[in-house]
């Protein structure tokens, strides 16, 4: 079998997120078979450099054995130059195509990608609701009030959640998102909004729901500490993202002030950018994100790792629907999963609309689909009204 087309496909922005946009991959063969996958820079600034880099890999794709997916994966860190000095733009390329090659693997065998991948360790997937800060329900408006927040966690619990993430920092008392100054120290005015939001989420969900504390990096190290003491006693899940990973001498200072299991993944790239966080035990659940962290390929060696040093995983997924399936598909063979991410982009209908299936959860959990490949496609008609790049 050989590769034959390779098309990138840039989604047209959905009307509630205009600077969010999929970008994706189609793998076509000789034999028929095409394969899905998913660039993860739906988001950040980043979407043009995507497409310029799933261009360029796309490229050197034509003629080879899309069954050769280590090979393929191998070829394009090492004989690329920048491949091997890492970051988003590069890995999100890989990762798009490797997601793509593994999609191909599993309608090849008629079977789907967990099951090349040592089969299923559960059967159903606990989810959790992401970024209730903005609601739930497809509403996305940005919460002040700390009643507000409560009201997301009421609206996420009807919706069958037991877990919910928040980011609790990030939107002001003016409802400007990553405007007031939340690095050096924070003010007694912002900790103490911050604490009564969390005080709200905990007292309209009981005791027995679980909070995973979201800060998008905005924190530096003092203010992580800050927020971290504070939000003790509402035992919360764990605190995501407490500052940049640049550095992971700052998250080792953080988990030695916090009591709250320390979470990061999302913009560390590769097994190489993991090794000193979990060398240091400073991170307890890795969030790596299979379209830019180097796809199901490289995203199974580093939940491995992560095994070695007792640390879970919670893979981040806040792309479209294939990033979703394919985040699915490892999550259900590997034995330090913890909780999957269902974004409140995954609710958002013109995203659902991207793909063929809609796999959402149901009472909290995701039953894991037996359909081969990934298990999810680009829908036709979405390549109507994309622009879309074709490789021959």
């Amino acid at each position: 079998m050989k590769i034959t087309k390779v098309q990138i496909v840039k989604t047209q922005p959905i009307k509630k997120k205009p600077n969010w946009y999929p970008i994706f991959v189609l793998i076509h063969t000789d034999e028929g078979i095409v394969g899905h996958g998913e660039i993860g820079l739906a988001y950040g600034k980043a979407q043009s450099a995507g497409v310029g880099q799933g261009i360029e890999y796309a490229k050197m794709l034509i003629g080879k054995d899309p069954m050769d997916s280590e090979a393929i994966w191998n070829m394009l860190h090492r004989q690329t130059f920048w491949g091997m000095s890492g970051g988003a733009v590069t890995f999100a390329g890989i990762s798009g195509i490797d997601i793509a090659l593994w999609d191909i693997k599993g309608k090849y065998y008629q079977t789907p990608v967990y099951q090349l991948l040592g089969g299923k360790s559960r059967k159903k997937i606990r989810c959790y609701a992401s970024q209730i800060q903005l609601g739930w329900g497809q509403k996305g408006y940005r919460h002040i009030e700390p009643e507000e927040y409560a009201e997301a966690t009421r609206q996420a619990m009807e919706a069958g959640f037991s877990a919910v993430k928040v980011d609790p920092i990030g939107i002001d008392d003016q409802g400007g998102w990553m405007e007031w100054d939340t690095r050096g120290l924070l003010q007694n005015r912002q900790l103490s909004l911050i604490e009564k939001r969390v005080a709200a989420i905990r007292e309209a969900g009981g005791e027995d729901l679980d909070i995973i504390i979201e800060a998008h990096s905005s924190t530096d190290a003092n203010t992580a500490i800050q927020v971290g003491k504070a939000l003790a006693p509402y035992r919360c899940f764990y605190f995501e993202e407490p500052t940049q990973p640049l550095n992971s001498d700052m998250y080792r200072e953080i988990r030695s002030q916090v009591d709250i299991p320390l979470a990061g993944g999302e913009r560390i790239h590769s097994r190489w950018g993991f090794r000193p966080f979990l060398e240091d035990h400073s991170i307890q659940v890795i969030q790596p994100d299979l379209c830019n962290t180097g796809g199901i390929t490289e995203g199974k060696k580093i939940c491995d790792m992560a095994a070695v040093y007792d640390a879970g995983v919670q893979l981040h997924v806040c792309g479209g629907p294939i990033s979703n399936a394919a985040a699915i598909q490892l999550e259900t063979v590997i034995p330090n999963f913890i909780i999957h991410e269902t974004h409140e982009y995954a609710i958002v209908p013109e995203n659902i609309a991207l793909c063929k299936y809609n796999d959402q959860p149901e009472n909290g959990f995701l039953e894991v689909s037996d359909r081969p490949g990934i298990g999810q496609e680009l829908d036709e008609d979405i390549l109507k009204c994309s622009e879309v790049y074709t490789i021959e």
